[in-house]
């Protein structure tokens, strides 16, 4: 991992940094070509993902692009390569796009992701898989396969949760381009700032709001989110929701935050500033 003010090599496609402390910043690195996705990329991209998520100093994950553009989706040199490759070829290439967005979906640490300028193909399924997203006013988002009598297979789990089924059916379809404000409508976005600038300023408060946060009691929280979603509230629920907050209760960092709370003073994982 570099340090954020250290010039990253120009070969990487993906740069891992630390953004602040407990905070790790994933950028993607060709601005050149709108950060457009490759083999090379998505392999990158899985390796930095791997790596923050066996970081024990990574509370925070923030993902962003470097230049313009968040993504422009597939680079027109890889889809030529697969256009000639076999069936079984693309099958492979296509599940590694899938092992991403499984990865960064339920990676451990909660994702913050940065979007502005062009969000196309691929690059809203990273939107999707990220915890929360912030966008700049002139961020714009494109579901373009069908231009291309392709259709979004991989990351269609992803984007049907965070913008829904009937959005979906349209925006699939169509391949209308839509705005940061249409998108935070929807809930593909969370927040839409004026600029990248403010947008980079939004993502400092919040990552200030997630460091008065218990870094496992974050972890648990996102893993019980996929562990209710979409469930019958039954018995099996019950009891497992049950079960989950007597452990956390009973753990290291849920008894220091209790005790904290009813010591009036700062839990041992918050910064010594806030």
């Amino acid at each position: 991992m570099t340090d954020n003010n250290t010039t990253p090599e120009p070969e990487a496609a993906v740069v891992l940094q630390r953004r602040a402390p407990g905070v790790s910043e994933i950028v993607l690195n060709r601005p050149e070509k709108r950060n457009a996705f490759d083999d090379v990329i998505i392999g990158q991209l899985l390796d930095a993902l791997t790596d923050v998520n066996a970081d024990p100093d990574t509370a925070v994950v923030v993902l962003r692009s470097a230049g313009k553009h968040f993504s422009a989706g597939a680079d027109l040199g890889w889809m030529r390569r697969m256009a000639d490759n076999s069936q079984q070829e693309n099958l492979e290439d296509s599940r590694e796009l899938a092992r991403l967005m499984d990865c960064l979906n339920h990676l451990d640490k909660p994702v913050i992701g940065l979007v502005q300028g062009a969000a196309f193909g691929g690059a809203v399924g990273l939107a999707a898989c990220c915890d929360m997203v912030i966008a700049s006013e002139a961020t714009r988002f494109c579901l373009s396969e069908v231009k291309l009598g392709l259709i979004p297979a991989v990351i269609s789990p992803y984007v049907v949760r965070a913008m829904g089924e009937r959005q979906a059916r349209r925006y699939f379809i169509s391949a209308e381009v839509f705005s940061a404000r249409e998108a935070e409508h929807f809930g593909l976005v969370h927040c839409v700032c004026e600029d990248v600038e403010a947008m980079h300023a939004r993502c400092d408060a919040l990552l200030h709001q997630l460091a008065q946060n218990g870094p496992e009691a974050m972890q648990a929280a996102k893993r019980l989110i996929f562990a209710v979603s979409h469930q019958p509230i039954d018995d099996t629920l019950r009891e497992d929701t049950a079960r989950r907050i007597a452990e956390i209760r009973v753990g290291a960092e849920g008894q220091e935050g209790l005790s904290a709370f009813l010591d009036k003073r700062h839990a041992n994982w918050m910064p010594e500033t806030s």
